[in-house]
Order: structure tokens, then C-alpha cells, then sequence
């Protein structure tokens, strides 16, 4: 059963409240005759699976095909899918496919990658905590603030910046580093800061991870300038960057393409694709009469797979 309206809305945010990645694929335009219509909405899961409704199998086939391309580029796309045999045109931003299953019509479909911002941990309730938590909602980052005893840091996290005034610091410091966040940082004198680096159970190399005081020295004095230095500091250290790395690297590549042996159609070589294991060969189809047919006559294509 497909999800619709508020239950695709809820789906999505769970998606998102789970870091996962996903695409919206949502329905433009549509001219007769075709069985979407504008509005018509479906999310893209990472691994090929569909929600909702835009369109008829073969459509379907499409938007897995190119939304899982938009995935693995992080860039919008807009697919458009017409009747004809077996081609596709592809410009900036656009591509439009030559689909042998429709039999009129054409359809739009804007595919939106959803791709979790970099998080950065902040261990702490104090001013510059709460400043750290305003200012990087500013540049794009998912900012989480929580009490030392909830850290659980993720290797795909940003930072992980201890800004409690010792509280529960070692413990925070000594699990980013385990989980190898690019950026961890503790806010406290130079002379504190070097007796609680000195204290982790870690080794030296991970020990020396630890950027305190945190951040650049540009003569800071309230708490929102020294949040100011830190996340200067962050994006100085490309953590940014790395962590959207290390998020790519569990988002799916760019994924293996297929011919339809029936009607020559590319699709997606994936799981949630149509498929049929014959001779220790995977053969992907569109849909399922395509399917249907290859299993009718499966010596007809064979040369085809």
C-alpha cells in the first residue's frame, strides 16, 4: 500500500530524525495520458525502496534509477519521463527519459536529495555552550547540546566540543576520540585543559587530538565570541567537510545500472529493483510484465542479459 499525505510528511521526518538519507520525488507536471498527477508525491529510501506515488511501475523505475543518481551526487534533479524507445538526455540539472511502457503523456518529477547535515555534539548548558548551539544553526550545522552522561558520539559527527566546566569531560573527550571525530575540542584554561588531556585513557596520538583551549586565538571575551573562534576553528580544521565525507561513505554510491532485457529500458541494479536470479545471473526489469515476459521466455533474452 502506498503512504500518502501525512503519512509520507511523518515518514519523512522519521527518516530524518534517524539521520537517514532519502529523496523527495515529487510530481511537477503531468500531461494526459498518465496516472500521476501534479502534487503527487513518493520518497526514495537509500536502498531503492519507494513510498508514495508518482507514477506507474515503469515511471517508478526512473525515479529509482535517477533519484538514487541525486542521492549519491547530493544535487536536485529533474527527471522528465515521455513515451518512446529506450533513450535519455541528460543536461544540467535535467534529464529526460524515453520510456517504451508509456503509452502517451509525460510526466515531471523534481527529485530532492534529503542528506543529514554534519552534526556537531556540545557537552554542556553553559553560555558558550547555548552560543556555540545559535551560531552553528547559522552555518548549516545540526547543533545537539547534551549532558556528558548522554554522549554517544558518531564517526560521521562534525565535532564534539566540551563546553561544560568540568562536568563528565573526560568521558565525552575520551568516546569522541574512539569514535573518530575529526574535531574535538574542550573549553577551559590552558592550564586546566592541559591537566584534563593529560588525564584521557587514551594513547598519545589520540590524546593529541584534543584542540584546548578551543579555538582560534582572535582575542575573545564573551561567550558568543568564543563560540565565534571555535566554530572558526571547526571549519579551519575541514571537520565539516570530513564528517560529510565519512556521512557519504554509508550513503549509497552512485548505483549500478541495468538493461531491461524485454524493453531495452535502463534501471537501477539494486534490491527494490524487479529481478530474477537464473544461472547465477541477475537479470533487472521495470516492471512486472516486463518480468513476466522474460520468465515466459527467458532463452529469447538470453543474449539480451
Amino acid at each position: 500500500m502506498p503512504i500518502l499525505g501525512g503519512a509520507l510528511e511523518q515518514r519523512a521526518q522519521e527518516l530524518a530524525g534517524r539521520r537517514e538519507a532519502f529523496v523527495r520525488a515529487t510530481v511537477v507536471r503531468a500531461q494526459r495520458p498518465t496516472s500521476a498527477h501534479a502534487g503527487d508525491t513518493a520518497l526514495l529510501h537509500s536502498d531503492g525502496r519507494l513510498d508514495g506515488f508518482v507514477g506507474g511501475a515503469c515511471v517508478e523505475a526512473s525515479v529509482r534509477e535517477y533519484g538514487l543518481q541525486a542521492l549519491s551526487a547530493r544535487e536536485p534533479l529533474l527527471l522528465r519521463v515521455v513515451a518512446g524507445e529506450p533513450s535519455h538526455t541528460r543536461e544540467d540539472g535535467a534529464v529526460e527519459v524515453s520510456n517504451p511502457c508509456l503509452s502517451g503523456g509525460a510526466v515531471e518529477i523534481f527529485l530532492e536529495p534529503s542528506v543529514p547535515a554534519p552534526r556537531v555534539v556540545v557537552v554542556g548548558a553553559t553560555p558558550v555552550a547555548l552560543a556555540l548551539a545559535a551560531l552553528g544553526a547559522g552555518l548549516g550545522l545540526e547543533m545537539e547540546l547534551v549532558d556528558g552522561a548522554a554522549t554517544e558520539p558518531l564517526p560521521d559527527d562534525a565535532a564534539l566540543i566540551v563546553a561544560s566546566h568540568g562536568h563528565d569531560e573526560e568521558p565525552s573527550l575520551e568516546a569522541a576520540l574512539r569514535a573518530g571525530v575529526p574535531y574535538v575540542a574542550l573549553v577551559a584554561s590552558s592550564k586546566r585543559g592541559a591537566a584534563v588531556v593529560a588525564s584521557l585513557n587514551v594513547d598519545d596520538g589520540l590524546r593529541a587530538r584534543v584542540f584546548s583551549p578551543a579555538g582560534l586565538d582572535i582575542g575573545a571575551r564573551t561567550p558568543a565570541e568564543v563560540a565565534l573562534s571555535i566554530l572558526a576553528q571547526l571549519v579551519a580544521e575541514g571537520a565539516r567537510d570530513r564528517a560529510a565525507h565519512a556521512a557519504a561513505s554509508v550513503s549509497p554510491a552512485t548505483p549500478a545500472t541495468a538493461i531491461d532485457p524485454v524493453c531495452g529500458m535502463s534501471v537501477a541494479a539494486v534490491d527494490a529493483t524487479l529481478h530474477v536470479e537464473r544461472d547465477g545471473v541477475t537479470t533487472y526489469f521495470c516492471s512486472a510484465g516486463c518480468r513476466a515476459a522474460f520468465l515466459a521466455d527467458p532463452e529469447r533474452y538470453a543474449s539480451q542479459t
